[in-house]
């Protein structure tokens, strides 16, 4: 019997999300939102704290309440409670990168922070929290009315603190967390218009730019880092190459993210969808097997690729891992090709054998070109946003999202 239909592996999926949960509480900061942990789940308290982790893990913790874990709600709260007040610019609007004990630690707006405000708020409305619906309102104002570029379908990167100033970089990485922003708080919101077009409309709009346009035009190693009116800076960083937010060259793990975004979206949109959300996810999929998967002498995806798609960062990130495996299931559920539940199985052989810390808890975040522990780019394990969520994909439908899901008592145990 093939993994995606054991219900054996069900059990152990289930085992191993309710592993990351318990790994993740620790998390929780005295002062408020959540703080990085160090490589064996040790909250680093002395560490401004960061609010895309805060976002991620008032997420995972609304998930976890939704599968009746014990514990989490408060967690879901405490999260809220810093997005209502430590991190929150009540003078400008829109919330602070990081903040420590002295107040902003980070002052600049940026976009990709912005969007999992966006989610986090979604998935704790999803998960009925209290205050969630108001955040998700006063989010989606934030990054639709300061963030949007309706001339180019696609959000802008980082405003100064007064939201005055906006930096020339454009990026995709913001671009596809927003496309996930948007799916969550539609299926948390329902089908509300609430500051401007549709959502599922803007969410369609970057996907078709980023994914239909920029994907075949450059062989699917997709641009991350452009220009203000959208050109592709290809070189950009290419002296600092494993930056963690902006790596020179193509990522393979976000290849893997806008399939499956991709699949989502199509599932979001019913009849409606156009035919190559489909074909283009299947596309990046195969590309990131082709390019990444195993190619430099071990298992394991390699971080990016040059334009030529040859190995230029040749670490290996936990988060392409769990994508893989997640995106795999999802290819599966779309079409019911066995080919893509032999990727799912080897992926997670991978993930068990390399990346599973039974020792010190959650999985290692990176690893070296040898599959040993690293940390070029990532040190510690700050978050377990991308596996818990490798837990979940398997046994949800496509459509609703995560939290929407399981509030719909949709999940497949």
């Amino acid at each position: 019997m093939a993994w995606l239909t054991s219900p054996a592996h069900g059990r152990w999926l289930e085992a191993e999300g309710d592993r990351l949960l318990s790994f993740s509480a620790a998390a929780r900061h005295p002062a408020g939102g959540f703080a990085w942990l160090d490589v064996a789940g040790r909250p680093m308290l002395d560490r401004p704290v960061e609010l895309w982790i805060s976002c991620r893990m008032t997420h995972v913790f609304a998930l976890g309440h939704l599968l009746g874990r014990p514990g989490c709600g408060p967690l879901v709260d405490h999260g809220l409670a810093a997005l209502a007040g430590r991190f929150r610019d009540a003078e400008h609007g829109g919330w602070y990168g990081a903040v420590d004990a002295s107040g902003p630690a980070k002052r600049d707006k940026e976009a990709y922070q912005h969007a999992f405000v966006v989610l986090a708020a979604a998935s704790a409305t999803s998960a009925g929290r209290p205050g969630a619906p108001a955040l998700l309102d006063e989010a989606l104002g934030v990054l639709l009315g300061r963030f949007w570029d309706d001339e180019h379908g696609m959000v802008v990167d980082v405003w100064d603190e007064a939201f005055s100033d906006l930096d020339p970089y454009r990026g995709v990485n913001a671009n596809m967390h927003t496309v996930e922003a948007l799916l969550a708080a539609y299926d948390a919101l329902g089908d509300r218009d609430l500051v401007g077009p549709d959502l599922l409309e803007r969410a369609l709009r970057i996907m078709t730019r980023v994914v239909h346009d920029l994907g075949p035009a450059h062989r699917w190693r997709l641009p991350e880092h452009f220009d203000t009116s959208w050109q592709p800076l290809l070189d950009y960083n290419r002296d600092t190459p494993a930056d963690p937010f902006r790596p020179y060259g193509a990522t393979v793990g976000h290849w893997l993210e806008w399939a499956r975004l991709a699949l989502y979206l199509r599932a979001a949109l019913g009849s409606s969808a156009p035919e190559w959300l489909l074909s283009h996810a299947e596309s990046l999929f195969e590309a990131s097997v082709r390019e990444g998967w195993a190619v430099d002498g071990a298992d394991g995806f390699v971080y990016t690729v040059d334009w030529e798609g040859r190995p230029v960062v040749r670490e290996r990130m936990h988060w392409v891992a769990a994508e893989a495996t997640a995106t795999a299931a999802a290819l599966h559920t779309a079409t019911g090709s066995p080919e893509y539940a032999r990727w799912y199985e080897t992926f997670w052989d991978h993930i068990g054998e390399v990346f599973l810390d039974h020792d010190l808890g959650s999985w290692r975040h990176e690893l070296d070109p040898s599959n040993r522990p690293s940390g070029v780019t990532w040190n510690g394990k700050p978050d377990t946003y991308h596996a818990l969520q490798a837990t979940l994909v398997p046994r949800l439908p496509l459509a609703p999202t995560f939290a929407a899901a399981l509030r719909d008592g949709l999940l497949d145990t």
